[in-house]
């Protein structure tokens, strides 16, 4: 018969302080951030307070512990847009779009969801760079305020949403012309016509069109297509009669003896610049 060693009063002892260090583990575990649950209108004005505070991270949190604890009062869908509204307020432009974009989702048709979408492309907005830098940005707010007109065109937020469609049409003309521009000083004049042209038919309302239909004309002469710059410039003169891209552009046509004087009259360029 198979005989079994006692177990020594060495392994006793360490057995017994191995299951001491468990217990306590486990009661330590136990006892970190109890669950406590608290009225809704406690909650939510916890979190108002630090708002007031300025403390919006922790808000953030407080908000979400409202629509954790009571996820189907209706003050855990106001929780959802105001969590988002702290993130927005520390700059952390992905977290609230993160919790904007979960908010729309389930809410289409709430009261908030116009500020949503508002809100959101604020978050785009607010992180649109130079004309020199990538324009994600930029197309991310176009979209998301076009969104919030074309859902709820009668509201304030679509008011204002669309002036900043406005500005960034205009911001995403500026990209497409100092690429134009680009393309235009290194000769590659078919490539630099694409960019005008997509300005003037895109963009159409921006300031950048009048620059755009002048240098067109540059690109038209500097490959011989005189016809279809002649057609452009009077485009520019017929839409931009005052502009200084106007006068410019028939200095241009003068100086390759593309003008008759009666043209360069209407123009209304003085007889000593016309040479």
């Amino acid at each position: 018969m198979t005989r079994h060693r006692p177990i020594s009063p060495s392994w006793i002892a360490l057995l017994a302080i191995g299951l001491a260090l468990m217990l306590g583990a486990c009661a330590t575990t136990d006892t970190v951030d109890p669950y406590v649950e608290l009225p809704v209108e406690e909650l939510y004005n916890a979190a108002m307070d630090q708002m007031e505070a300025g403390d919006y991270k922790t808000a953030a949190k407080s908000f979400d512990e409202v629509e954790r604890q009571h996820p189907y009062s209706q003050w855990a869908t106001k929780a959802q847009v105001m969590a988002a509204y702290s993130l927005y307020l520390v700059d952390d432009y992905d977290g609230s779009i993160l919790a904007l974009d979960r908010f729309i989702s389930l809410h289409p048709g709430n009261q908030y969801a116009p500020y949503a979408y508002y809100l959101k492309g604020l978050c785009y907005y607010e992180q649109i760079s130079d004309i020199a830098r990538d324009q994600r940005m930029s197309e991310q707010a176009l979209a998301t305020y076009t969104d919030l007109v074309r859902r709820f065109p009668d509201t304030a937020y679509a008011r204002d949403a669309r002036l900043k469609i406005d500005l960034t049409h205009d911001h995403l003309a500026g990209k497409e012309m100092d690429v134009g521009r680009y393309y235009l000083r290194r000769g590659n004049h078919l490539a630099a016509i694409g960019r005008f042209r997509l300005v003037i038919a895109q963009y159409g309302t921006t300031t950048h069109v009048a620059e755009a239909l002048h240098r067109l004309v540059e690109a038209y002469l500097a490959l011989g297509i005189v016809d279809e710059a002649r057609r452009t410039a009077s485009v520019l003169g017929h839409n931009y009669p005052d502009s200084i891209w106007y006068k410019d552009t028939w200095k241009l046509m003068a100086a390759q003896k593309l003008l008759t004087q009666d043209e360069l009259a209407a123009a209304g360029i003085p007889a000593d610049a016309r040479n």
